[in-house]
């Protein structure tokens, strides 16, 4: 009954999918407005985010910015859904992305770690990706309980050609030899293991990261990019995704440099744009284990 019931809900998200942009957005509206006018979806998680991580802003301009991300949380959702069935020409009008680095690398035949976080529609630049560039995309994911809805996520992640690796087999998958350059992408601000995090202070908060993505890039031994990617004021549901250089010798930085560069970054584009960032997530749900010092996570790096 459960599977049944899945499966008429992923149907009806598939016919959503074909309706118009203008309809699309019609419906994030009413969704917007159902889920957090009527039920006030996790907006004691969203304010509190807010406070902390902007602990000089006022409530007047706190308030602000959770009303503009609840129209970002919506929309992402919605065009998400589209992802199902936009034609690739719809799809390459929506994105600008920043192509001269990515062709230096491509040129010279070199694999690149892509690090970001979940800024603007990641979904939406995935696909994207794939129908844009030659190179392979390499996508590492978080598998989801229900076989149903994964199957369904991967279906339309991967229609233009996108590999998607979950999490747990990131490291064999990033070492298999291929025939072609790739890209492999890591999105790793969400909340990790607190044992085997990474910790420093992000948002005016301690805070643990994923640190598989240092590990492959030194594993690699390949370029490392920053991504960012900022949503446009004027039209909605079109964005822009631009990189910033790292390392290209990921071996010879520092223990977590790495890391602590990607944090920088995606730090100032939260900055720069925070209704971009993903604040209905319990981001700081963990606490640094207390034993936990400095030094031991430079030993674990090392050691892996």
């Amino acid at each position: 009954m459960k599977t049944f019931s899945t499966r008429l809900l992923l149907s009806f998200l598939t016919a959503i999918s074909r309706l118009s942009w203008k309809k699309l957005y019609q419906l994030s509206d009413l969704f917007r407005y159902l889920i957090f006018n009527v039920g006030s979806y996790r907006k004691n998680v969203i304010i509190s985010n807010l406070k902390n991580s902007f602990p000089t802003y006022s409530d007047q301009q706190i308030q602000a910015i959770a009303k503009r991300y609840y129209k970002n949380f919506t929309d992402i959702i919605f065009e998400t859904i589209k992802m199902i069935s936009i034609s690739r020409e719809d799809l390459l009008e929506r994105f600008d992305l920043e192509m001269p680095i990515l062709d230096h690398y491509q040129e010279r035949g070199q694999n690149v770690v892509v690090m970001a976080g979940h800024l603007g529609n990641w979904e939406m630049l995935n696909l994207f990706a794939s129908a844009k560039l030659s190179y392979q995309i390499i996508v590492v994911y978080h598998e989801l309980a229900n076989n149903v809805f994964d199957d369904w996520f991967r279906s339309f992640r991967t229609r233009f050609g996108t590999e998607m690796v979950p999490m747990k087999d990131a490291i064999s998958k990033a070492l298999e030899p291929r025939d072609k350059p790739f890209l492999f992408v890591l999105i790793n601000d969400q909340s990790p293991v607190p044992e085997k995090a990474y910790w420093t202070t992000f948002l005016h908060q301690d805070t643990g990261f994923f640190r598989g993505g240092e590990l492959i890039a030194r594993r690699l031994n390949a370029p490392v990019l920053y991504m960012g990617i900022a949503k446009s004021r004027t039209k909605r549901g079109f964005y822009k995704a631009s990189f910033k250089l790292i390392t290209e010798t990921p071996r010879l930085e520092p223990t977590n440099a790495i890391l602590q560069s990607q944090i920088q970054h995606l730090e100032e584009d939260i900055i720069a744009q925070p209704d971009n960032w993903l604040w209905s997530h319990r981001r700081w749900k963990h606490r640094r284990p207390a034993n936990l010092l400095p030094s031991q996570q430079r030993q674990e790096l090392q050691s892996e």
